[in-house]
This record gives structure tokens, sequence and C-alpha cells, in this order.
């Protein structure tokens, strides 16, 4: 039987463990230094001689004190390092959680991703808190929004519903980025609705060549044609919290399926990002902040 002295260093140790644990969570995984996840696969579709690099940043989340322009800056030089043929970014610049010291202007995360460099270029797609923090986007109930603006201003075309045409070594490939799936909050006017076009974005494909399409939402993936090789997502963050290959909590209607990592469903490919920055809660445990190396036709 355990003594009163036993139980108290029991019930001590534990609290000691769980403040531990808390503080880990919220003050050092978050802030340790970014992981680059890396996959290299060859989906359907793709021809096996087209080598290509991506690098994919999502969800930066930009505030004070986690996501300040300069350490935005520190993960554009590690995205740079990865020597990227393709830079893409899926979405949400904004933050909207209180647990912050004070706002970075759109101007100032722009700025320093304006930095980011690749031959191909650098694609953007918007996510659910670029719109829902737009007063006047949801007013209006479609865009142009701030972050759109901030984006083409800093050099970054924005894709919503749309496709771009680029080549490597002389072969075609298409960029497909689909417009937020969360886009539109209710209001006494509207149901809340996306403004996501899948259909009507890969009907702008005029040729046989391979596509990646960007989607912050991973949700749309059961409505992804095999047509498309791979489909790129944020939004989830991994959960934020991961154990044993499980998050408790997951932003989506499909829980854990889509929760993080590289999932093959019908031989047709999604990766989501386990993102960088934090959306709810200023929690990371078992997630750390990522960017994405995609070696396409490596494997």
């Amino acid at each position: 039987m355990i003594s009163r002295r036993g139980f108290l260093r029991l019930v001590g140790g534990s609290v000691l463990s769980m403040v531990a644990l808390g503080a880990y969570a919220v003050g050092i995984e978050p802030m340790l230094l970014t992981h680059v996840k890396r996959y290299a696969l060859t989906p359907p579709h793709w021809p096996t001689d087209l080598k290509l690099r991506i690098a994919a940043l999502a969800d930066i989340h930009s505030c004070r004190p986690w996501m300040t322009p300069e350490h935005i800056a520190r993960l554009v030089d590690d995205a740079n390092a990865l020597q990227p043929d393709l830079i893409v970014l899926l979405g949400d610049y904004t933050v909207s959680m209180p647990f912050v010291t004070g706002k970075v202007e759109p101007s100032q995360w722009a700025s320093a991703l304006s930095g980011l460099r690749a031959p191909l270029g650098v694609m953007s797609i918007l996510g659910n808190h670029d719109w829902w923090s737009d007063r006047a986007a949801q007013k209006a109930g479609k865009g142009p929004t701030v972050v759109g603006r901030a984006l083409e201003s800093a050099g970054i075309a924005v894709l919503e519903n749309d496709v771009v045409r680029l080549e490597k070594d002389g072969r075609g490939f298409w960029i497909a980025g689909l417009a937020d799936q969360l886009a539109l909050r209710p209001n006494r006017e509207r149901e809340g609705r996306g403004l996501d076009d899948l259909d009507g974005t890969l009907a702008k494909i005029r040729d046989d060549a391979p596509v990646v399409l960007l989607a912050h939402e991973p949700d749309i993936f059961p409505k992804v044609p095999w047509r498309v090789s791979l489909t790129l997502s944020g939004h989830t963050h991994g959960g934020q919290v991961r154990v044993f290959g499980y998050s408790p909590v997951v932003p989506s209607n499909f829980g854990n399926r889509y929760a993080y990592g590289h999932v093959v469903e019908d031989d047709r490919n999604l990766i989501v990002s386990g993102g960088l920055g934090f959306s709810g809660m200023p929690v990371r445990f078992g997630v750390r902040p990522e960017i994405l190396q995609i070696d396409l036709g490596s494997a």
C-alpha cells in the first residue's frame, strides 16, 4: 500500500511532468528549427524522366511572438537552400487566434516572402483564414482579398480556380490552384460556402501533361480525379497535437483520414503538410513546424 508521502511524491511528479509537457508543447516545440519533411515519389501520370523538386510552405499564420517577419525570412532562407525548381505556398498567411502579442501586417510578411527564389517561380493559393480575416471580401462575397493583393505585390502568383503551364527540361506540366473551400462564412444573407471549382479549374488544362493540384483544405481529395498526379494541401497542421500517428482534433470532415502526411487512395496521391504556424491555440506536440521537399520522378 502506498504511503502518504509516496502518494504526494507521485502526485507532485505527475503535476511537474504535465507542466513540463505543457511548457514543451507551447514554448519549445513550436520554436524548434523548422523540420524539412522529404518525399520522393513518381505518381500516376508523372513521367519517370521528369525530375522536379517542389518546396511547399503551408499555414504560416504570421503573428507576434510566434511568426514574426524575421522568422518568416529565416523560413524563406531554409526553403531557398533546398534548391527547388518550384516553390508553392498553400494558404493561411494570417492568424485569428487571440493568443498573440501583436499583429504582423500583410506588407511585412509579404516582404519577407518576396525573398523566395526558384527557377520556375513561386505559386500560391489562399486559405480560409485569409478570407475570414478580410471583412470587405466577406461582405462582398468575393475578392480581391487583402492577402491576395499582398502576395501579388511581392511578385507571387495567386491561383484561384486557375492553372499555369510550366516546363522543366523541355517537359511540360500544370500547376492548378483551387480557391478556398471554406472562404465565405455564414451571415444573414447567405449560408457559409466555398469558392472552389474543381471541375472548372481542371477544364482549363489544355493537354495531357501531368498536373499538380494545390488545395488548402484536403477534404476535396475524394473528388480529385485520377488525372491529377499529386494534390498538395495544408490547413490541418497535422492536428497540432499528434501521438502515435493519431491527432485528437483535426479540422476536417474526415478526421484523421487526411490529417497529415502522404495518403494514397485508389492510386491517387495526396500530401498534407503539418504547416508552420498555429490556429486556435499556440500548441504543437508531435508535429514540428515543417517545410516540404517533394521530389517527383525520383522513386
